[in-house]
Order: structure tokens, then C-alpha cells, then sequence
């Protein structure tokens, strides 16, 4: 485990988040992200209680999501729009107060999906999507703040790193599918067994991309070598 930078508004990279001996836990695209197998309702409810409070200690606030069995808590500092020495300290907490209540962490699965247009013209579409999911626009893309639906992004036809045969027909959407650093061989592996095809390894471990039996593509990716 290294050293963290003291200053809580200095973003860390993706190594030093990686680094820092969050067992527990998984950078994906926007955050880092833990899973809690519960066993069951009142025991999440009690664990989502007691990280409220802890985070209200901190006055440094995750994502909670409650489900039968489980909780997910996803983590994030807003106000600099990266990883910070803020969420390091609470996801050590909650992983304290989760072994407390024999909560067990399972980082098998872990996933954040991020879809994908290809356009030379986002910013002109970003108010249709925004109003269609109910968001609104920053930076040019469409956001959802209630967290409802997944963030969708816009990228320009030939900015996506090697470049590839085109698709037929042409393809405009893809899904990004973030899983943890050492999840992407396995998540890959599973792809290629259900019938998928590999289309380049290039940029391998960052991203892999892989297309269905149709040639409809998606990427497969990874905060390595981000």
C-alpha cells in the first residue's frame, strides 16, 4: 500500500487508487465502486444506516444502492470530478463498518455501462437526449443527476484509438462496459465462450473491443493505463 497525497481536493491517478489497498473496492469509470453480500434486507438497511452517519461525519457523501442481499456503494469526490484522498479514507470506513455487521465485500461483477454515439456533432444532440432521459446537459453531453439512468457520451468517428474495419451495417451506438482492472481478461473471456468475437486487442488493457455475432461493437474497458 502506498502513501496518499494529503491535500483532499488533489485527484489521484489510477495507480495510486489501485494502490492504496482497498481490497474492497474497484475503480470503474466515474468512481470507485464496492459490493456487500448482505445476506439479507434488514442487514443492509442497518449497514446503509451506519455509512449515512459516517458520511455525514465526513460531510463526504457516496452513492448507496439497497437491494435484497446486498448493497453497492459507489464513491466519488463531485467537486474536483475525480478520486481523492476523501473517498480513500470513507471507503476504508464503510469497509470497517461492513465487516462489522458480517457483511462480506464481492467485487466479482462490478460493472458501470456507459453508451456510446458516434457523431461529429454532439453538442447539437445533447438537448434532445437530455430531454428524452430526463437529465440535462453539462459539458455538452446529456446527464441524468438522479443517477437513474447510465451517463451516455458522444464521440467522433475516428477518435476511437485503432483503427478498425467499419461495420455492416454501419454502427452509431456501442455500449462501454467499465469492470475492475483485473476483471477485463475474465469479462473477455466469458464474451468470446458466449459466442462473441474479438476485433482488436490494441489498446489492451485499457480497452478491448468485441462484437456479437450481427458485428455490433462494444468495448470492454479498464482504468489500466488510463
Amino acid at each position: 500500500m502506498t502513501e496518499t497525497p494529503a491535500d483532499p481536493r488533489q485527484t489521484l491517478s489510477a495507480s495510486e487508487v489501485r494502490e492504496a489497498g482497498l481490497d474492497d473496492w474497484r475503480h470503474l469509470a466515474h468512481g470507485i465502486r464496492a459490493r456487500f453480500r448482505t445476506g439479507d434486507f434488514a442487514t443492509g438497511l442497518r449497514l446503509v444506516e451506519r455509512i449515512g452517519a459516517a458520511a455525514e461525519e465526513a460531510d463526504h457523501h457516496p452513492d448507496l444502492s439497497l437491494t435484497y442481499g446486498e448493497v453497492i456503494v459507489t464513491l466519488s469526490s463531485h467537486d474536483v470530478g475525480g478520486i481523492t484522498s476523501r473517498d480513500l479514507d470513507l471507503a476504508r470506513r464503510v469497509s470497517g463498518l461492513a465487516a462489522e455487521l458480517g457483511a462480506t465485500a464481492d467485487v466479482s461483477g462490478l460493472t458501470q455501462l456507459e453508451p456510446g454515439l458516434d457523431t461529429a456533432d454532439g453538442a447539437r444532440l445533447a438537448p434532445f437526449y437530455a430531454a428524452l432521459l430526463g437529465g440535462e446537459v453539462r459539458d455538452d453531453e446529456p446527464v441524468d443527476p438522479s443517477g437513474q439512468v447510465p451517463t451516455m457520451w458522444f464521440q467522433e468517428p475516428g477518435s476511437g484509438g485503432p483503427e478498425l474495419p467499419p461495420t455492416q451495417p454501419e454502427q452509431r451506438w456501442h455500449l462501454d462496459v467499465w469492470v475492475p482492472h483485473d476483471e477485463g481478461e475474465r469479462r473477455l473471456q466469458a464474451v468470446l465462450d458466449a459466442g462473441g468475437r474479438l476485433v482488436s486487442d490494441a489498446a489492451a488493457p485499457s480497452y478491448w473491443v468485441v462484437e456479437d455475432a450481427d458485428g455490433n461493437r462494444s468495448c470492454i474497458c479498464t482504468r489500466m493505463g488510463r
